[in-house]
């Protein structure tokens, strides 16, 4: 049995990969890419590149807020990773007062058209508290009105396996007309992985002909600034000479020019680059090549990001982790047959670091009728 999946901005298919590799024992049931939307040209590139190469026309690349969902085949499945921008504790934290703030309601649109079985919604934790939490109460709403029975969790993913520390809120909805209860999994099957930075970036040795592995020109400046920085330190609690200080005031943002501690998961990846917001190689004085930001996202080595390097930057930083997204879906979509029942095992998502295979423990079990 296939499961067709929905994506709305999808970004590079951090979870459209996970999706489709995710290995419930049972090579009978999968669940496949059937369209997908972002408004990033590059981004959509990306996605066609690496999850659906012979179907490319069914990557829509388009602004939501004009896009006709109504063409759109039928799904089973629906994902989709509101924009972050006016949620993120970095920024201004508008909410719903923001441009992207009211784009989840997009999502909610779409489960209304094609009705799927069940939806995955991802968000920064800052979600929680915009507007007062008045934001996260009313998507929750909304989302519930649609039809759903949802279950909302701040997952911290370094607890799940990723050499990251990346905590996002995860909302996960099950048609009402299904008999299922979901459960957050547990972290304790995780627990004695080796998730360090180091281990993630050095094992097994990336290539030298690897994709987007191409590295930052760092000023002369910058690498003196480094050497006086130790792993896991960043430019405020490093002893720096006076000529390497930065002369800003106000708020001290913790990751300007911040190390990482190759034996810890790193600090979060995201997006930005420029002053001194790339991540920072724990022993070498320069910047990660986005290879290495994109293994700590656990994408593959294959994984061939489309565009210059700084829009690959951006689609790395801006993606759900692929092998965690993999967590995700393996247990939540496992069915097994049982005398003509239909099991579904929900266990929901933890992300897993790279280079280590999962071998996730399927515990929760409800008898559905139909599906």
């Amino acid at each position: 049995m296939k499961f067709r999946l929905g994506e709305l901005f999808c970004g590079p298919g951090g979870i459209a990969w996970g999706a489709t590799h995710a290995d419930i024992g049972d090579p009978s049931f999968s669940i496949v890419h059937e369209w997908s939307n972002d408004y990033d040209a590059d981004t959509c590139n990306t996605y066609r590149e690496n999850i659906c190469k012979s179907n490319p026309d069914s990557v829509y690349h388009a602004d939501i807020r004009t896009f006709d969902m109504s063409k759109l085949s039928p799904i089973d499945a629906l994902a989709f990773g509101f924009p972050c921008n006016d949620y993120s504790v970095v920024g201004e934290q508008k909410g719903m007062d923001g441009v992207y703030g009211p784009l989840y309601s997009y999502g909610v649109k779409a489960l209304k058209l094609f009705k799927p079985q069940w939806f995955l919604a991802e968000n920064v934790g800052g979600l929680r508290n915009a507007n007062d939490g008045r934001a996260f109460t009313k998507i929750l709403a909304e989302l519930r009105a649609a039809g759903y029975k949802v279950t909302p969790h701040l997952f911290k993913f370094e607890e799940y396996g990723i050499p990251q520390a990346r905590h996002r809120i995860i909302i996960v909805g099950i048609r009402e007309d299904i008999k299922v209860e979901y459960k957050v999994p547990s972290p304790a099957p995780y627990k004695d992985i080796d998730n360090s930075c180091r281990r993630a970036i050095e094992v097994p040795p990336i290539p030298k002909d690897a994709l987007n592995n191409e590295p930052t020109r760092q000023s002369a400046t910058v690498i003196r600034r480094l050497e006086h920085i130790k792993p896991g330190e960043n430019a405020f609690t490093a002893d720096l000479p006076d000529d390497l200080k930065l002369n800003i005031t106000g708020a001290q943002i913790s990751q300007i020019y911040k190390r990482l501690d190759p034996d810890k998961p790193s600090y979060t990846v995201t997006g930005s680059g420029g002053g001194g917001t790339h991540m920072y190689h724990w022993s070498e004085p320069r910047a990660l090549t986005n290879r290495e930001r994109a293994r700590l996202q656990t994408f593959p080595d294959s994984y061939k990001f489309i565009g210059s390097k700084e829009s690959v930057r951006k689609q790395i930083g801006m993606a759900v982790p692929c092998r965690g997204d993999h967590a995700i879906w393996s247990p939540f979509f496992s069915y097994r047959k049982i005398h003509k029942v239909l099991f579904i095992i929900v266990f929901n998502e933890g992300y897993i670091g790279s280079s280590i295979l999962f071998k996730i423990l399927l515990s929760h079990r409800c008898t559905i009728s139909k599906i």
